[in-house]
Protein backbone atom coordinates (compact mmCIF):
# COMPACT_ATOMS: atom_id res chain seq x y z
CA UNK A 1 0.00 0.00 0.00
CA UNK A 2 1.34 3.44 -0.96
CA UNK A 3 0.89 5.75 2.03
CA UNK A 4 0.50 9.53 1.91
CA UNK A 5 3.50 11.58 3.00
CA UNK A 6 1.93 12.37 6.39
CA UNK A 7 1.88 8.65 7.12
CA UNK A 8 5.34 8.04 5.65
CA UNK A 9 6.80 10.71 7.93
CA UNK A 10 5.69 8.58 10.90
CA UNK A 11 5.78 5.00 9.63
CA UNK A 12 8.33 4.69 6.80
CA UNK A 13 11.87 3.36 7.12
CA UNK A 14 11.46 1.15 10.18
CA UNK A 15 9.02 -1.72 10.77
CA UNK A 16 9.67 -3.45 14.09
CA UNK A 17 9.05 -7.19 14.31
CA UNK A 18 7.50 -9.05 17.19
CA UNK A 19 9.09 -7.96 20.47
CA UNK A 20 11.36 -5.32 18.89
CA UNK A 21 11.47 -1.66 19.97
CA UNK A 22 8.57 0.38 18.62
CA UNK A 23 10.74 3.50 18.41
CA UNK A 24 13.81 3.50 16.16
CA UNK A 25 16.68 2.25 18.36
CA UNK A 26 19.91 4.21 18.69
CA UNK A 27 22.66 1.76 17.74
CA UNK A 28 25.49 3.51 19.54
CA UNK A 29 28.27 1.21 18.44
CA UNK A 30 31.22 1.78 16.14
CA UNK A 31 31.60 -1.91 15.29
CA UNK A 32 29.55 -5.05 14.69
CA UNK A 33 30.51 -8.65 15.57
CA UNK A 34 30.66 -11.55 13.11
CA UNK A 35 31.24 -15.27 13.63
CA UNK A 36 33.82 -15.63 10.87
CA UNK A 37 36.36 -13.65 8.87
CA UNK A 38 34.72 -14.93 5.69
CA UNK A 39 31.37 -13.37 6.60
CA UNK A 40 32.97 -10.02 7.29
CA UNK A 41 35.10 -10.26 4.14
CA UNK A 42 31.96 -10.49 2.00
CA UNK A 43 30.83 -7.17 3.46
CA UNK A 44 34.12 -5.53 2.53
CA UNK A 45 33.77 -6.86 -1.02
CA UNK A 46 30.15 -5.59 -1.26
CA UNK A 47 29.04 -9.16 -1.86
CA UNK A 48 26.72 -9.14 1.14
CA UNK A 49 24.69 -6.49 2.95
CA UNK A 50 25.18 -5.76 6.63
CA UNK A 51 27.10 -3.64 9.10
CA UNK A 52 30.73 -3.75 10.15
CA UNK A 53 31.76 -0.14 10.89
CA UNK A 54 29.55 2.88 11.55
CA UNK A 55 31.63 5.19 9.35
CA UNK A 56 30.08 3.43 6.38
CA UNK A 57 26.69 2.38 7.65
CA UNK A 58 24.72 2.17 10.88
CA UNK A 59 21.22 0.73 11.41
CA UNK A 60 19.85 3.89 13.03
CA UNK A 61 21.10 6.02 10.16
CA UNK A 62 19.76 3.59 7.58
CA UNK A 63 16.28 3.58 9.12
CA UNK A 64 16.13 7.37 8.92
CA UNK A 65 17.66 7.49 5.43
CA UNK A 66 15.05 4.98 4.25
CA UNK A 67 12.27 7.16 5.68
CA UNK A 68 13.53 10.26 3.89
CA UNK A 69 13.93 8.29 0.65
CA UNK A 70 10.33 7.14 0.95
CA UNK A 71 9.13 10.69 1.61
CA UNK A 72 10.98 12.00 -1.46
CA UNK A 73 10.00 9.03 -3.62
CA UNK A 74 13.58 7.84 -4.13
CA UNK A 75 15.17 4.40 -4.24
CA UNK A 76 17.81 5.04 -1.60
CA UNK A 77 19.45 7.67 0.57
CA UNK A 78 22.55 8.33 2.63
CA UNK A 79 22.82 10.52 5.71
CA UNK A 80 25.80 12.85 6.07
CA UNK A 81 27.26 14.84 8.95
CA UNK A 82 25.91 18.14 7.58
CA UNK A 83 24.03 19.68 4.68
CA UNK A 84 27.33 21.03 3.41
CA UNK A 85 28.73 17.49 3.27
CA UNK A 86 25.63 16.36 1.37
CA UNK A 87 26.13 19.09 -1.25
CA UNK A 88 29.82 18.20 -1.62
CA UNK A 89 29.30 14.43 -1.82
CA UNK A 90 26.40 14.74 -4.26
CA UNK A 91 28.63 16.44 -6.84
CA UNK A 92 31.98 14.82 -6.01
CA UNK A 93 30.40 11.38 -6.41
CA UNK A 94 30.39 11.88 -10.20
CA UNK A 95 32.92 14.70 -10.74
CA UNK A 96 36.69 14.65 -10.58
CA UNK A 97 39.60 16.95 -11.45
CA UNK A 98 39.16 18.35 -14.94
CA UNK A 99 35.36 18.16 -14.88
CA UNK A 100 32.86 20.98 -15.15
CA UNK A 101 29.48 21.63 -13.53
CA UNK A 102 26.65 24.11 -14.00
CA UNK A 103 25.02 25.58 -10.91
CA UNK A 104 22.37 28.12 -10.10
CA UNK A 105 23.91 31.30 -8.69
CA UNK A 106 21.01 31.60 -6.25
CA UNK A 107 22.16 29.07 -3.68
CA UNK A 108 23.19 29.14 -0.03
CA UNK A 109 26.36 31.18 0.46
CA UNK A 110 28.26 28.25 1.95
CA UNK A 111 27.42 26.09 -1.06
CA UNK A 112 28.45 28.88 -3.44
CA UNK A 113 31.80 29.14 -1.65
CA UNK A 114 32.23 25.35 -1.67
CA UNK A 115 31.72 25.24 -5.43
CA UNK A 116 33.49 28.44 -6.48
CA UNK A 117 36.54 28.21 -4.20
CA UNK A 118 37.15 24.85 -2.55
CA UNK A 119 36.08 22.51 -5.35
CA UNK A 120 37.80 24.78 -7.86
CA UNK A 121 41.05 24.02 -5.98
CA UNK A 122 40.24 20.34 -6.54
CA UNK A 123 40.09 20.92 -10.30
CA UNK A 124 36.30 20.99 -10.66
CA UNK A 125 35.08 24.20 -12.28
CA UNK A 126 31.58 25.63 -11.96
CA UNK A 127 29.69 27.98 -14.25
CA UNK A 128 26.98 29.86 -12.36
CA UNK A 129 23.72 30.80 -14.05
CA UNK A 130 20.62 32.67 -12.98
CA UNK A 131 17.76 30.45 -11.79
CA UNK A 132 15.67 32.55 -14.18
CA UNK A 133 17.93 31.75 -17.16
CA UNK A 134 16.27 30.86 -20.45
CA UNK A 135 16.88 27.48 -22.10
CA UNK A 136 19.25 29.22 -24.50
CA UNK A 137 21.25 30.75 -21.65
CA UNK A 138 21.38 27.42 -19.85
CA UNK A 139 22.55 25.59 -22.96
CA UNK A 140 25.33 28.14 -23.41
CA UNK A 141 26.75 27.28 -19.97
CA UNK A 142 27.48 23.66 -20.88
CA UNK A 143 30.84 22.28 -22.02
CA UNK A 144 31.98 18.91 -23.32
CA UNK A 145 33.21 18.01 -19.83
CA UNK A 146 30.05 19.11 -17.95
CA UNK A 147 28.93 16.34 -15.60
CA UNK A 148 26.08 17.75 -13.53
CA UNK A 149 23.65 20.62 -12.88
CA UNK A 150 23.01 21.79 -9.30
CA UNK A 151 20.30 24.16 -8.02
CA UNK A 152 17.99 24.85 -5.08
CA UNK A 153 14.25 24.31 -5.39
CA UNK A 154 13.69 27.41 -3.24
CA UNK A 155 16.84 29.47 -2.83
CA UNK A 156 18.28 30.51 0.51
CA UNK A 157 17.82 33.39 1.28
CA UNK A 158 16.53 35.00 -1.96
CA UNK A 159 13.47 32.68 -2.15
CA UNK A 160 13.70 32.27 -5.91
CA UNK A 161 11.63 29.32 -7.12
CA UNK A 162 13.43 27.02 -9.56
CA UNK A 163 11.71 25.97 -12.76
CA UNK A 164 12.64 22.34 -12.14
CA UNK A 165 11.22 21.01 -15.40
CA UNK A 166 13.20 23.51 -17.46
CA UNK A 167 16.48 22.79 -15.69
CA UNK A 168 15.87 19.01 -15.89
CA UNK A 169 15.04 19.22 -19.60
CA UNK A 170 18.27 21.06 -20.41
CA UNK A 171 20.41 18.86 -18.14
CA UNK A 172 19.05 15.69 -19.71
CA UNK A 173 19.50 17.07 -23.23
CA UNK A 174 23.21 17.29 -22.39
CA UNK A 175 23.29 13.82 -20.82
CA UNK A 176 23.80 14.89 -17.21
CA UNK A 177 21.69 14.64 -14.03
CA UNK A 178 19.99 17.47 -12.17
CA UNK A 179 20.73 17.68 -8.45
CA UNK A 180 18.45 19.92 -6.39
CA UNK A 181 18.69 21.03 -2.78
CA UNK A 182 15.14 20.74 -1.43
CA UNK A 183 15.87 21.96 2.10
CA UNK A 184 13.46 24.88 2.35
CA UNK A 185 10.21 23.38 0.97
CA UNK A 186 11.00 19.80 2.14
CA UNK A 187 9.30 16.83 0.46
CA UNK A 188 6.09 17.89 2.18
CA UNK A 189 5.78 20.95 -0.08
CA UNK A 190 7.89 20.08 -3.14
CA UNK A 191 8.35 16.83 -5.07
CA UNK A 192 11.42 17.36 -7.28
CA UNK A 193 11.57 13.81 -8.68
CA UNK A 194 8.08 14.20 -10.12
CA UNK A 195 9.34 17.12 -12.23
CA UNK A 196 12.50 15.50 -13.56
CA UNK A 197 15.15 16.04 -10.89
CA UNK A 198 17.46 13.04 -10.46
CA UNK A 199 19.06 13.54 -7.05
CA UNK A 200 17.87 15.54 -4.04
CA UNK A 201 19.89 16.88 -1.12
CA UNK A 202 18.84 18.40 2.19
CA UNK A 203 20.35 20.08 5.14
CA UNK A 204 18.37 18.03 7.66
CA UNK A 205 19.55 20.59 10.24
CA UNK A 206 16.69 22.79 9.09
CA UNK A 207 13.02 21.83 8.89
CA UNK A 208 13.57 18.07 9.01
CA UNK A 209 15.10 18.29 12.48
CA UNK A 210 13.05 21.38 13.17
CA UNK A 211 14.30 22.05 16.69
CA UNK A 212 17.90 23.29 16.23
CA UNK A 213 19.18 20.22 18.04
CA UNK A 214 21.17 18.27 15.45
CA UNK A 215 23.32 19.03 12.42
CA UNK A 216 22.97 16.73 9.43
CA UNK A 217 22.42 16.24 5.73
CA UNK A 218 21.06 13.67 3.31
CA UNK A 219 21.39 12.67 -0.35
CA UNK A 220 18.41 10.94 -1.99
CA UNK A 221 18.72 9.07 -5.30
CA UNK A 222 15.67 8.81 -7.55
CA UNK A 223 17.18 5.87 -9.41
CA UNK A 224 15.85 7.39 -12.64
CA UNK A 225 19.04 8.57 -14.35
CA UNK A 226 20.51 5.97 -16.73
CA UNK A 227 24.25 6.30 -16.17
CA UNK A 228 25.01 3.54 -18.66
CA UNK A 229 23.81 5.71 -21.57
CA UNK A 230 26.82 7.97 -21.06
CA UNK A 231 29.85 5.74 -20.38
CA UNK A 232 32.22 8.49 -21.52
CA UNK A 233 30.90 10.76 -18.74
CA UNK A 234 30.19 8.36 -15.88
CA UNK A 235 32.89 5.74 -16.04
CA UNK A 236 33.22 6.10 -12.27
CA UNK A 237 29.88 4.27 -11.93
CA UNK A 238 30.22 1.93 -14.89
CA UNK A 239 33.87 0.87 -15.06
CA UNK A 240 35.44 -1.52 -12.51
CA UNK A 241 36.30 0.00 -9.13
CA UNK A 242 39.66 -1.51 -8.24
CA UNK A 243 39.25 -0.51 -4.60
CA UNK A 244 36.42 -3.07 -4.49
CA UNK A 245 38.06 -5.82 -6.56
CA UNK A 246 36.74 -4.51 -9.85
CA UNK A 247 33.00 -4.31 -9.26
CA UNK A 248 30.88 -2.10 -11.53
CA UNK A 249 28.32 -0.16 -9.52
CA UNK A 250 25.80 -0.06 -12.37
CA UNK A 251 26.14 -3.80 -13.03
CA UNK A 252 25.99 -4.85 -9.39
CA UNK A 253 23.50 -2.36 -7.97
CA UNK A 254 21.42 -1.09 -10.92
CA UNK A 255 19.24 1.84 -9.86
CA UNK A 256 21.16 2.04 -6.57
CA UNK A 257 24.52 2.54 -8.31
CA UNK A 258 24.92 6.24 -7.48
CA UNK A 259 23.94 6.08 -3.81
CA UNK A 260 25.88 2.84 -3.24
CA UNK A 261 29.05 4.41 -4.62
CA UNK A 262 28.52 7.46 -2.39
CA UNK A 263 28.29 5.21 0.66
CA UNK A 264 30.88 2.57 -0.18
CA UNK A 265 33.51 4.88 -1.65
CA UNK A 266 33.08 8.50 -0.54
CA UNK A 267 31.92 7.82 3.00
CA UNK A 268 34.60 5.14 3.33
CA UNK A 269 37.33 7.60 2.32
CA UNK A 270 36.06 10.95 3.60
CA UNK A 271 34.08 9.84 6.64
CA UNK A 272 31.46 12.58 7.03
CA UNK A 273 29.05 10.19 8.72
CA UNK A 274 26.11 11.34 10.78
CA UNK A 275 26.09 10.33 14.43
CA UNK A 276 23.32 7.80 15.25
CA UNK A 277 22.14 10.07 18.07
CA UNK A 278 21.62 12.88 15.57
CA UNK A 279 19.77 10.56 13.20
CA UNK A 280 17.45 9.63 16.07
CA UNK A 281 16.72 13.31 16.74
CA UNK A 282 16.09 13.98 13.06
CA UNK A 283 13.61 11.11 13.00
CA UNK A 284 11.72 12.73 15.86
CA UNK A 285 11.53 15.89 13.77
CA UNK A 286 10.37 14.02 10.67
CA UNK A 287 7.40 12.60 12.51
CA UNK A 288 5.90 16.07 12.94
CA UNK A 289 7.26 17.63 9.73
CA UNK A 290 3.95 17.80 7.79
CA UNK A 291 2.21 19.41 10.77
CA UNK A 292 4.99 21.92 11.33
CA UNK A 293 5.38 22.88 7.67
CA UNK A 294 1.70 23.79 7.49
CA UNK A 295 2.06 26.07 10.53
CA UNK A 296 5.35 27.58 9.29
CA UNK A 297 3.71 28.48 5.98
CA UNK A 298 0.58 29.91 7.61
CA UNK A 299 2.70 32.13 9.86
CA UNK A 300 4.96 33.23 7.02
CA UNK A 301 1.98 34.24 4.89
CA UNK A 302 0.53 36.27 7.76
CA UNK A 303 3.87 37.99 8.35
CA UNK A 304 4.39 38.67 4.63
CA UNK A 305 0.93 40.22 4.30
CA UNK A 306 1.56 42.41 7.36
CA UNK A 307 4.94 43.59 6.06
CA UNK A 308 3.51 44.32 2.63
CA UNK A 309 1.16 46.89 4.19
CA UNK A 310 3.71 48.49 6.55
CA UNK A 311 5.10 51.83 5.35
CA UNK A 312 8.46 51.21 7.11
CA UNK A 313 9.18 48.28 4.83
CA UNK A 314 10.98 48.95 1.53
CA UNK A 315 10.11 45.62 -0.06
CA UNK A 316 8.95 42.12 0.89
CA UNK A 317 9.58 38.82 -0.87
CA UNK A 318 7.49 35.72 -0.26
CA UNK A 319 6.55 33.41 -3.16
CA UNK A 320 3.13 32.75 -1.65
CA UNK A 321 2.09 36.37 -2.13
CA UNK A 322 0.02 37.09 -5.22
CA UNK A 323 1.98 39.44 -7.43
CA UNK A 324 5.31 37.96 -6.34
CA UNK A 325 7.64 37.29 -9.27
CA UNK A 326 7.69 33.59 -8.40
CA UNK A 327 4.03 33.18 -7.46
CA UNK A 328 3.09 31.17 -10.58
CA UNK A 329 6.10 28.85 -10.29
CA UNK A 330 5.35 28.39 -6.59
CA UNK A 331 1.78 27.40 -7.42
CA UNK A 332 3.10 24.84 -9.91
CA UNK A 333 5.84 23.26 -7.82
CA UNK A 334 4.71 24.04 -4.25
CA UNK A 335 0.91 24.36 -4.34
CA UNK A 336 0.51 23.63 -0.62
CA UNK A 337 2.98 26.30 0.49
CA UNK A 338 6.67 27.11 0.20
CA UNK A 339 8.32 27.49 3.60
CA UNK A 340 8.34 29.67 6.69
CA UNK A 341 11.03 32.08 5.51
CA UNK A 342 10.21 35.65 4.44
CA UNK A 343 12.82 38.09 3.16
CA UNK A 344 12.37 41.85 3.25
CA UNK A 345 14.15 45.17 3.41
CA UNK A 346 13.61 47.92 5.98
CA UNK A 347 13.60 51.54 4.82
CA UNK A 348 16.88 53.10 5.88
CA UNK A 349 19.15 50.34 4.61
CA UNK A 350 21.67 48.36 6.61
CA UNK A 351 21.67 50.68 9.65
CA UNK A 352 17.90 50.51 9.97
CA UNK A 353 17.97 46.74 9.47
CA UNK A 354 20.46 46.38 12.31
CA UNK A 355 18.39 48.58 14.65
CA UNK A 356 15.26 46.59 13.77
CA UNK A 357 16.90 43.24 14.43
CA UNK A 358 18.45 44.38 17.70
CA UNK A 359 15.00 45.47 18.90
CA UNK A 360 13.31 42.11 18.38
CA UNK A 361 12.37 40.23 21.54
CA UNK A 362 10.61 37.03 20.47
CA UNK A 363 12.67 36.49 17.31
CA UNK A 364 16.28 35.57 18.00
CA UNK A 365 19.31 36.65 15.97
CA UNK A 366 20.99 33.32 15.24
CA UNK A 367 23.04 31.69 12.49
CA UNK A 368 20.21 29.34 11.74
CA UNK A 369 16.93 29.11 9.92
CA UNK A 370 13.88 26.88 9.68
CA UNK A 371 13.16 25.58 13.15
CA UNK A 372 10.27 25.77 15.59
CA UNK A 373 11.43 29.12 16.99
CA UNK A 374 11.24 32.36 15.04
CA UNK A 375 14.70 33.61 14.13
CA UNK A 376 16.25 36.34 12.02
CA UNK A 377 19.53 36.97 10.20
CA UNK A 378 21.24 39.55 8.00
CA UNK A 379 22.87 37.32 5.32
CA UNK A 380 25.13 39.97 3.75
CA UNK A 381 27.04 40.32 7.03
CA UNK A 382 26.86 36.69 8.17
CA UNK A 383 26.17 33.62 6.00
CA UNK A 384 27.09 35.43 2.76
CA UNK A 385 29.78 37.81 4.08
CA UNK A 386 32.52 35.98 2.16
CA UNK A 387 30.91 36.99 -1.14
CA UNK A 388 31.66 40.16 -3.08
CA UNK A 389 28.90 42.68 -3.85
CA UNK A 390 28.75 41.30 -7.38
CA UNK A 391 28.42 37.73 -6.10
CA UNK A 392 25.77 38.87 -3.63
CA UNK A 393 23.73 40.31 -6.48
CA UNK A 394 24.15 37.07 -8.43
CA UNK A 395 22.75 35.19 -5.44
CA UNK A 396 19.82 37.58 -5.16
CA UNK A 397 21.02 38.95 -1.82
CA UNK A 398 20.86 42.72 -1.38
CA UNK A 399 22.76 44.48 1.44
CA UNK A 400 19.49 45.33 3.21
CA UNK A 401 17.95 41.85 2.96
CA UNK A 402 16.65 40.46 6.25
CA UNK A 403 15.94 36.73 6.36
CA UNK A 404 13.05 36.21 8.76
CA UNK A 405 12.26 32.58 9.61
CA UNK A 406 8.79 32.21 11.10
CA UNK A 407 8.53 29.54 13.76
CA UNK A 408 5.41 27.76 14.93
CA UNK A 409 4.45 30.27 17.62
CA UNK A 410 1.20 32.22 17.41
CA UNK A 411 1.28 34.44 14.32
CA UNK A 412 -0.16 37.40 16.23
CA UNK A 413 2.73 37.26 18.70
CA UNK A 414 5.30 37.14 15.87
CA UNK A 415 3.71 40.14 14.15
CA UNK A 416 3.49 42.07 17.43
CA UNK A 417 7.22 41.54 17.94
CA UNK A 418 7.94 42.82 14.42
CA UNK A 419 5.72 45.83 14.98
CA UNK A 420 7.37 46.90 18.24
CA UNK A 421 10.81 46.48 16.65
CA UNK A 422 9.81 48.60 13.65
CA UNK A 423 8.55 51.29 16.03
CA UNK A 424 12.13 51.63 17.31
CA UNK A 425 13.46 52.67 13.91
Amino acid sequence: MEYKIDTKSVQAGYSPKNGEPRVIPIVQSTTFKYESSEAMGKLFDLEASGYFYTRLQNPTNDYVAAKIAAMEGGVGAMLTSSGQAASFFSVFNICTAGDHAVASAAIYGGTFNLFSVTMKKMGIEFTFVSPDASEEELNAAFRENTKVVFAETLSNPALQVLDIEKFAKVAHAHGVPLIVDNTFPTPVNCRPFEFGADIVTHSTTKYMDGHASSVGGVIVDSGNFDWTKYPEKFGCLIEPDESYHGISYTERFGKLAYITKATAQLMRDLGSIQAPQHAFLINNGLESLPLRMKKHCENAMAVAEYLQKNDKIEWVNYPGLKGNAYYELAQKYMPNGTCGVVSFGVKGGREAATRFMDSLKLAAIVTHVADARTCVLHPASTTHRQLSDEQLRECGVSPDLIRFSCGIENAEDIIADIEQALNNI
